[in-house]
């Protein structure tokens, strides 16, 4: 084989690679939860990393399918449960209106952002690259943080798991673009409580370049840089071609305290061992 041949495999290799790194963004945080939502220590925790109980943070239900949504909306008992003050709602069906500077103007004034439940492609229909999404991104530059449950959470990802307009059972619909904050992944939720562990499956085989990222009610990974650890209460699946188990299982899980790294795709128990990858961290992520 020649020497050029040999190269050009080279750099295949390398930029398969890179292709498969999952990329965090590089200032700012992402709280990313599987539903259920009845710890208020992870809303708590998101409330830390966008500046305190009393930041100003935008919540938008637009996930939940409802005709309008005032101050009294009972989805904003639990942020004032969890001791959250600065709530501002912000909701529209209108890609048009969300186009807009004035609409998106709260966001730039935010420290954080949270989705609400219901059906991710709403989101996406209202909210995908409008100046609302824009001010997403610019809020992550400035290290606010961002975060969801349930649909709120899978939008967060790059592709769009679920998607579909007809029925949350399909897993590869008419809706596949996510916000891409969390690149090259895709996130389901309800893991365990539904018994959706096997359903990424049909995702990563389809396009193996994903990390595929399962999460059960009342859990969270909190990203930050090029990690993100496990909280809540149960467990994390992780679905990734480029570490398989040996006994071909296509997924393993993750526990609250366990750390992941997204450019390597590693898993780390802090001082303790973590099958597969026989890694010992001698401390915890700080």
């Amino acid at each position: 084989m020649s020497r050029h041949i040999l190269m050009a495999l080279l750099l295949l290799s390398i930029c398969r690679l890179s292709i498969a790194q999952t990329v965090a963004p590089e200032t700012g945080s992402l709280v990313i939860v599987g539903g259920g939502m009845q710890d208020l220590t992870i809303l708590q925790r998101f409330a830390a990393l966008a500046g305190g109980l009393d930041a100003a943070i935008v919540v938008i239900p637009t996930a939940g399918g409802g005709d309008d949504y005032s101050e009294d909306w009972p989805g904003l008992r639990q942020f004032q449960q969890a001791g959250l003050t600065g709530l501002t709602l912000m909701h529209t069906y209108d890609r048009q209106l969300a186009d807009t500077d004035a609409f998106a103007a709260p966001i730039k004034h935010a420290t954080g952002v949270w989705f609400t439940g219901g059906r991710q492609w709403r989101l996406a229909d209202s909210y995908l690259d409008t100046k609302v999404h824009e001010a997403l991104i610019e809020l992550l530059d400035r290290g606010g943080v961002i975060g969801g449950s349930s649909a709120g959470a899978t939008i967060l990802g790059s592709y769009l798991a679920r998607g579909d307009t007809q029925n949350n059972t399909i897993m590869m619909g008419d809706h596949e673009t996510g916000f891409g904050f969390l690149r090259q992944s895709a996130i389901d939720q309800h893991m365990l409580r539904r018994n959706r562990q096997f359903d990424l499956i049909e995702i990563i085989d389809a396009r193996p370049e994903l990390l595929g990222i399962g999460l059960d009610e009342n859990t969270a990974i909190v990203v930050r840089g090029d990690r993100f650890e496990v909280i809540g209460q149960s467990y994390v699946a992780i679905f990734d071609h480029q570490h398989m188990l040996d006994s071909g299982g296509k997924f393993y899980f993750m526990e609250p305290g366990d750390i992941f790294d997204l450019k390597q795709r590693q898993a780390f128990r802090p001082q303790r061992l973590l099958q597969p990858f026989d890694r010992v961290v001698e401390r915890a992520w700080p």
